[in-house]
C-alpha cells in the first residue's frame, strides 16, 4: 500500500493517522484576542482530528493588513504575547504546528512563519521575497531574508523562554527533517516568483511544502492562483498545502480562502472560496511513495545530486502513524478544480465581504440610496445573496452567523430568533430609499420600489425636490441670478450645477436616513451607508464629488459595468428575481437632467464613451501599463478594422482627458471591494497624480501627427461588408 499520510480533517474510526491540516482562518487585523481563539480553535480541531501538521495563512497572529502598524513595537509585541498563550496551551502538544507573525531579528523586522512541536520552537523562517505592487507594501513594513540557505540564532524574549526553557532558535532558510519525510516551507508572494524556493528545496529532498499566505480575491484570479500551485510539483513533485487568510480583516481586500492539496501536479482537495466560517480545513490521503516514484527520473536525479544542501532542523517525530487499515486508506484521487463564474464571484464575494464588515462594525444594517438604475439595483441584490448566505448557514445550525445575526438584529442574547428567512432578515438590516425629483422618471421609480418588495429590504419612497428648490431659491436670493437647465436655455456651469445640487443633496439625506431609521423603528444604533458607483464610472470621473457615491462602503466599486450586467442577469434566474430584467432592459441615466419630448439624459452620451470602451481603456492604462502614445497604438491593431487612426486618436485623447481632469476625485472615493484589475482606487491600489496638464500636449500632439500619417483601413472593412 505504501508510505500513507493523510492531509487533512480525517479521523479514522479504527485508528488515529498522522494528519497534515492547511487552513483557511478569518483572521482581523489588530484583534489579538479573536486571532488567538481562531488559532486555538483551528488547533484543537486539528488535534482532535489526530493532525500531525498544521499549516494557518500568513501573518495570522496579528493579521495580515495591519499596514503601518506593522512598524510599531506594540504589534510585535503583542505578537510574541499570543505565541506565548499558544506554547502554553495543551493543544499544541504532540504535533507540528507552522504560525505566522512579525518577528524583529537584529532590529530589523521580518515576516516570518515560526515552526513549533510541542512546546519547542524548532525554527523561526523569514520570507524571502515580498510582495509589493498592486495592493501590497511589504516593503515598506517587513525585510526579505536574503540569506538563501543561511541561518542564525535568534535570542527569545523573556516570555517565550519561560514557557520553551530556550534561550536561542534558528532563525533563517532552512527545512524541518522528521522522522519519515522533509518539510519545506514557502509563503505567499514565493510561489508566485520565477525561481520558487519550492524548485530548490524539491532538489534536496523536501518532500511536503507548505505555503503559508494572504491572497485576495480579484474577479477570475484563482485560475492563476491553482495554476501555480499545481506547476509547483508537477516537474518536481511533491505535495504541497497551500493556507489562505479568509474574510476581510479590515479593509478593501476580500480574502477568498481555497485551501487546497496537490500532489504531483494534480489538486486533490479544494475548500470553498467564499464562506461565512471562520475556520475551514480540506482533507487528503496521500501515498508519500508517489512522490517518490513522481522523482525517479534520471534528468531530475542529476540536478539533484549537485543541488545545495539545506541545513535540516530534526525532528523526533513521524506524520505517518505507522499504522495500516485497508478500510481506511483510500488514496486520494486528483479532482476537477472548482471555479466560480464571475457572475457567482460578484454574489459571492463582496457579499462575505459586507457580512464581515457588519458583524465587525457592530451596526445594525445598510443604507442605500435605491435609484432604479442597474448600478445601485447590483449593490441591492449583492446585499441580497449576503442575506440568503445567512440564512443558508443558519439553517445549517452556524452558530457564530445567528450569534452574529441576532445581535445585528437588535435581538436579546436569550432570544431564539434564527434568520433563515433572506427576505424577513433583510427587512431588519437593510433600508433601501428611493430619492425622486421631478427629474425622475415614473419607470425608475416602480423599478425601486419592485426590487425593495422583491428583496424585503424596508424602503422609503419619498420626492426631494422641495429640499431642492429650497437650495436653489437660496442661490437666487444671494446673488440675484437664478440658474437654468440647459434645455431650458441656461449654459454648461448652469446645467452641471444644477445636477450636482440633487445628487449632493442624497448624499445628505442618505447619512440622515441611516443615523435615525433604526431609532424610527424603535431599534438603537445606526447604518452605513452604501455607495455604488462603479469601476468604469470612476476611472472616467463620471460622478460628482461627495453626492451619493459618496457613501460608507461600496460593493461594486471595482466592479465594470460588463460584469455587473452579466450579475443582473445571474441573478435574475439563480435567485429567481424576475424583476431585474427590467433593469437590464432600461438604458443607464442619471436623471438629474429634464426629460423632454426629444431629450432624455444618457449616461454613455454624457460620458462621450460606452462602458465597453472604458473597460478596455483601464486595463491598457493599468494591467498593461500603457500611456497616451501607447494605448493609442495597440488600439490601431484592435479597433483598426472599424474606426480610423482619427476617430482613434479622439477616443484616446477623450479619455485621458477625462481622466486626469477628474483625478482629484478619487483621493476620496468611497472604500470599494478590489474585485477588477484595473481599479482606480487612489488610496491603496493605483498610485498616480492628481493634477494633471490634463491636455497632455506632447502625448497628444505625438498621437495626431502619427494618426495623419496613417491609411484609413475602417473604410475597406466596411466596403468588403458592402461587396
Amino acid at each position: 500500500m505504501g508510505h500513507l499520510i493523510t492531509v487533512a480533517t480525517y479521523e479514522s474510526q479504527h485508528s488515529r493517522e498522522q494528519l497534515l491540516t492547511p487552513i483557511s482562518l478569518n483572521q482581523w487585523a489588530m484583534d489579538f484576542d479573536g486571532n488567538y481563539e481562531r488559532i486555538l480553535a483551528s488547533i484543537r480541531i486539528a488535534k482532535e482530528r489526530g493532525a500531525a501538521l498544521r499549516v494557518g495563512p500568513e501573518l495570522e497572529i496579528p493579521g495580515y493588513g495591519c499596514y503601518d502598524h506593522f512598524l510599531e513595537g506594540d504589534t510585535v509585541l503583542h505578537s510574541w504575547e499570543v505565541l506565548a498563550k499558544l506554547l502554553a496551551s495543551d493543544e499544541v502538544k504532540d504535533m507540528l504546528c507552522d504560525i505566522g507573525m512579525p518577528i524583529m531579528h537584529k532590529n530589523v523586522i521580518y515576516n516570518c512563519r515560526v515552526i513549533i512541536h510541542g512546546s519547542q520552537i524548532l525554527l523561526i523562517r523569514p520570507k524571502m521575497w515580498l510582495a509589493n505592487d498592486g495592493n501590497y507594501r511589504e516593503l515598506r513594513y517587513f525585510t526579505p531574508w536574503t540569506r538563501h540557505r543561511q541561518w542564525e540564532d535568534h535570542y527569545l524574549p523573556r516570555i517565550i523562554r519561560t514557557v520553551t526553557n530556550q534561550e536561542k532558535v534558528p532563525f533563517g532558510d532552512c527545512v524541518v527533517s522528521t522522522l519519515d519525510t522533509c518539510i519545506g516551507v514557502e509563503l505567499c508572494e514565493e510561489l508566485f516568483t520565477p525561481a520558487s524556493p519550492h524548485i530548490l528545496m524539491g532538489l534536496d529532498g523536501v518532500e511536503i511544502f507548505t505555503n503559508s499566505s494572504g491572497s485576495h480575491h480579484e474577479l477570475r484570479k484563482l485560475h492563476t492562483r491553482v495554476e501555480l500551485i499545481k506547476e509547483a510539483t508537477l516537474k518536481l513533485g511533491g505535495i504541497y498545502l497551500y493556507a489562505n487568510q479568509q474574510g476581510c480583516d479590515g479593509d478593501r481586500l476580500y480574502y477568498d480562502g481555497c485551501p487546497m492539496i496537490a500532489v504531483n501536479g494534480h489538486i486533490v482537495a479544494q475548500g470553498s472560496q467564499f464562506s461565512l466560517n471562520d475556520v475551514e480545513v480540506v482533507a487528503a490521503t496521500i501515498d508519500i511513495e508517489d512522490v517518490r516514484a513522481h522523482r525517479s527520473t534520471s534528468s531530475r536525479s542529476m540536478q539533484a545530486s549537485q543541488s545545495e544542501r539545506y541545513h535540516r532542523i530534526e525532528v523526533p517525530f513521524a506524520l505517518n502513524s505507522g499504522k495500516f487499515d485497508k478500510a481506511l486508506e483510500v488514496i486520494s484521487q486528483k479532482e476537477t478544480v472548482r471555479y466560480h463564474t464571475p457572475e457567482e464571484e460578484i454574489a459571492l464575494g463582496p457579499a462575505c465581504w459586507l457580512w464581515d464588515y457588519l458583524r465587525r462594525s457592530r451596526t445594525q444594517g445598510y443604507f442605500l440610496p435605491l435609484s432604479g438604475g442597474i448600478d445601485s439595483c447590483a449593490t441591492a441584490v449583492i446585499v441580497h445573496s449576503m442575506c440568503r448566505l445567512v440564512a443558508e448557514a443558519a439553517s445549517r445550525g452556524h452558530q457564530q452567523v445567528i450569534a452574529d445575526a441576532r445581535r445585528i438584529a437588535g435581538e436579546p442574547e436569550t432570544s431564539d430568533y434564527l434568520p433563515t428567512d433572506p427576505r424577513e432578515f433583510a427587512n431588519r438590516i437593510f433600508h433601501t430609499s428611493y430619492m425622486g425629483t421631478e427629474n425622475s422618471s415614473a419607470d425608475t421609480r416602480g423599478r425601486a420600489k419592485a426590487l425593495a418588495d422583491a428583496i424585503g429590504s424596508y424602503h422609503i419612497d419619498l420626492n426631494m425636490d422641495s429640499v431642492v428648490t429650497a437650495v436653489r431659491s437660496l442661490f437666487a436670493l444671494v446673488t440675484g441670478v437664478k440658474p437654468q437647465f440647459k434645455v431650458h436655455g441656461g449654459t454648461s456651469a448652469e446645467n452641471l450645477a444644477l445636477q450636482n445640487i440633487q445628487a449632493r443633496l442624497r448624499m445628505v439625506l442618505s447619512y440622515l436616513f441611516a443615523q435615525l431609521l433604526p431609532w424610527v423603528r424603535g431599534r438603537n444604533g445606526g447604518l452605513l451607508v452604501l455607495g455604488s458607483a462603479n469601476v468604469d464610472e470612476s476611472l472616467r470621473g463620471y460622478l460628482t464629488k461627495y453626492d451619493c457615491s459618496s457613501a460608507d462602503l461600496n460593493p461594486i466599486g471595482g466592479i465594470s459595468k460588463t460584469d455587473l450586467k452579466r450579475f443582473i442577469a445571474h441573478g435574475q434566474t439563480h435567485f429567481n428575481l424576475p424583476i431585474l430584467e427590467s433593469f437590464l432592459d432600461a438604458v443607464p441615466t442619471a436623471e438629474l437632467e429634464p426629460i423632454t419630448e426629444t431629450y432624455v439624459q444618457s449616461d454613455e452620451a454624457d460620458m462621450g464613451m460606452t462602458y465597453e470602451e472604458l473597460s478596455v481603456f483601464g486595463r491598457l492604462r493599468k494591467v498593461e501599463k500603457c500611456g497616451p502614445y501607447t494605448m493609442f497604438t495597440k488600439l490601431l491593431h484592435e479597433w483598426g478594422a472599424r474606426l480610423s487612426p482619427t476617430q482613434i486618436a479622439e477616443k484616446v485623447k477623450l479619455f485621458y482627458f477625462e481622466y486626469a481632469r477628474n483625478r482629484h476625485k478619487m483621493t476620496t472615493i468611497t472604500p470599494s471591494y478590489h474585485a477588477e484589475s484595473y481599479s482606480p482606487d487612489d488610496n491603496r491600489f493605483d498610485l498616480r497624480p492628481f493634477l494633471y496638464p490634463s491636455r497632455f500636449p506632447f502625448q497628444f500632439r505625438k498621437i495626431d501627427e502619427v494618426a495623419a500619417q496613417l491609411p484609413d483601413r475602417s473604410n475597406e472593412s466596411n466596403k468588403v461588408k458592402t461587396d
